[in-house]
C-alpha cells in the first residue's frame, strides 16, 4: 500500500473513532503503522498534580507497565515537563527534551523504559490548558531506533486530524446512538450542530445550530445555505464542505478548524468532520450530507505556572524540573532521589537557576515560585 493510501486509510480510522471511541485502538494502529514505532498512545497529563489517564491505546504497549506509569512513573517522568512546553502541532523526541546523560541514570529510564526497551518516543499535544495536556505518543522499540526527520513529519502530518477527531469525541459518541443517524443524538448536544451537503445547504440542524442562525451574529441560513457572517471564514467552510464531499483524503492539513468571528468581537470555533466515508457514512446517509459541523465558544490556549515561570526565566526542562522538585521535596538529596540523578547534578542545576532568577538560597526559589498566582504543591 502506497503512502497516500494509508494515510488516507489512517485518516478515515481517526475520524470514525471521533464519533465511536471503542475504535481508537484500531485507529491508534493506523497511526503507529504511518509513523513507525511499536505502540501508539492518547493521554492527558497534568502538569501541576503530576497525573494522568491513558485514554486510549492501540495495545503496543504492555498493560502492566501503562498502568505503572500513570500510578507511579508519571510523576518520575523527566520527559513531561518538555513535552508540555511543546506547541500544538509540533512533534518532540526524547533527544529534543532532554539531553540523554540526564536520562540514564534515573529509576524511570531504569525500571520502566529500560525493561521494555524502548528506544525513543515521538510526541505532539493535541490539546493544552492551564494545568493540563492531551497528547498522542508514538513509542519506538530498539529495533526502530531514535525518531528521525520522517518520523516527526508523519506525525506532524497527522496531528491536525487527531486534534480535530478528539475534540468533536468530546461532544458526541455514536455509540451512545445505539446505530441511528447521527442526527438522532444532536438535540442532546451541547455544541451547536449542523449537517450540510457539498454546497453548504443545511440538511439538518439541532437546537442549538437552530439558536445560532436565529441570531444571526455568528453565522446565517440565507436560502437553507450555512453561511458565517465574517467573508473570509465563509469561504474557509465551504472549502471545507468540498473538500470533504471528495472524501477524507481531501480535507488534508487545513481545515482542522476555521476560526469564525461573531459581530459581538465573541470568537468561536468550528470543526468540519466528513460523513463520507466509514461508519460516519451510515450516520449522515439518511439526510445526504458529507459533512457535520460542530460550533464551539473559543478557548484560549493558557500557558501553564510552571511554563510561565519556565518562559520569564529562560529555563532549561531540566533546570525546571529541579527547580519543582526543590518547591516539592525540599532539599538536594531528595530531590536527586526523587528525580533519579545525582545529587552533583542537582546542585549544578541550583547554580544556574540562582544566576537566571538572581536568588542566593532554595527558599528564595521557593517564595519565587509562590509569586506566581497558581500554586505548585500537589
Amino acid at each position: 500500500m502506497r503512502d497516500d493510501e494509508h494515510l488516507s486509510a489512517l485518516i478515515g480510522g481517526v475520524y470514525d473513532a471521533a464519533l465511536d471511541a471503542s475504535l481508537w485502538p484500531a485507529a491508534l494502529g493506523k497511526v503507529r503503522a504511518f509513523v513507525g514505532g511499536q505502540a501508539a498512545v492518547l493521554c492527558w497529563k497534568d502538569a501541576v498534580n503530576k497525573c494522568g489517564c491513558g485514554d486510549h491505546q492501540d495495545g503496543g504497549l504492555d498493560p502492566h507497565y501503562v498502568q505503572l506509569y500513570f500510578e507511579k512513573y508519571i510523576k518520575m517522568d523527566p520527559y513531561s515537563t518538555g513535552q508540555f512546553f511543546a506547541k500544538i502541532g509540533q512533534a518532540v523526541a526524547i533527544g529534543d527534551l532532554v539531553p540523554p546523560e540526564d536520562i540514564l541514570g534515573t529509576r524511570f529510564y531504569r525500571e520502566w523504559v529500560q525493561p521494555q526497551r524502548l528506544a525513543d518516543c515521538v510526541v505532539s499535544p493535541l490539546h493544552k490548558s492551564s494545568t493540563s495536556a492531551a497528547l498522542i505518543g508514538v513509542f519506538r522499540h530498539e529495533r526502530h531506533g531514535a525518531a528521525d526527520d520522517q518520523s516527526r513529519r508523519r506525525l506532524r502530518l497527522i496531528v491536525p486530524h487527531l486534534r480535530r477527531a478528539v475534540l468533536i469525541g468530546k461532544t458526541v459518541d455514536l455509540k451512545t446512538s445505539e446505530g441511528a443517524a447521527l442526527a438522532d443524538t444532536l438535540d442532546g448536544i451541547s455544541a451547536a450542530m449542523l449537517l450540510v451537503d457539498a454546497r453548504g445547504r443545511i440538511i439538518h440542524s439541532n437546537a442549538n445550530g437552530h439558536a445560532l442562525l436565529a441570531e444571526g451574529h455568528l453565522l446565517r441560513g440565507p436560502g437553507g445555505k450555512l453561511a458565517a457572517v465574517d467573508a473570509m471564514a465563509d469561504q474557509a467552510l465551504h472549502e471545507a464542505f468540498l473538500a470533504a464531499a471528495g472524501g477524507d483524503a481531501r480535507v488534508g492539513t487545513k481545515g482542522i478548524a476555521v476560526a469564525l468571528m461573531a459581530r459581538d468581537d465573541e470568537r468561536y470555533v468550528a470543526h468540519v468532520l466528513p460523513l463520507t466515508s466509514g461508519a460516519r457514512r451510515k450516520a449522515g446517509t439518511s439526510y445526504a450530507a458529507v459533512a457535520a459541523v460542530f460550533v464551539h465558544k473559543a478557548a484560549l490556549e493558557t500557558r501553564s505556572p510552571p511554563e510561565i515561570i519556565a518562559k520569564t526565566f529562560k529555563l532549561t526542562p531540566s533546570e525546571l524540573r529541579v527547580l519543582l522538585g526543590i518547591v516539592e521535596v525540599g532539599g538536594v538529596p531528595e530531590t536527586a532521589a526523587a528525580l533519579g540523578i545525582a545529587e552533583a547534578t542537582v546542585k549544578t542545576h541550583l547554580l544556574r537557576l540562582y544566576a537566571k532568577t538572581n536568588s542566593r538560597r532554595q527558599a528564595d526559589l521557593v517564595k519565587l515560585v509562590a509569586g506566581f498566582s497558581s500554586p505548585l504543591i500537589a
